[in-house]
């Protein structure tokens, strides 16, 4: 007889990724990037997948690196919530005022 193996309950699947996208109101699409090593080669690979994920007070920002958690179908693509920011983008027009400002 087949086993079937249990999910515990509240235990969400979650991706660390990076904001590509934040054209859409209270979506954001969040790019991963997957290394597994080759079966046959062994060599390490990566592969990039777009996930849709929902952004209710839309605080990410494109180059955001952020934390997200699955969640139920909320739309035709969106199947993850935002869950934090892990880290901001750093803004270029700051860097370069701040490199003048040294010289």
């Amino acid at each position: 007889m087949a086993e079937t193996t249990e999910k515990k309950p509240g235990r969400r699947n979650t991706k660390i990724g990076r904001v590509t996208s934040t054209k859409m109101s209270k979506t954001i699409v969040v790019q991963v990037i997957m290394k597994k090593a080759h079966p046959l080669y062994r060599r390490v690979v990566a592969k990039a997948k777009k996930f849709y994920a929902h952004d209710e007070n839309n605080t990410a920002h494109v180059g955001d690196t952020v934390e997200i958690e699955e969640s139920r179908p909320l739309s035709k693509l969106k199947r993850w919530q935002l869950k934090n920011i892990i880290q901001k983008a750093k803004l270029v027009g700051e860097e370069a005022s701040s490199d003048s400002k040294t010289a």
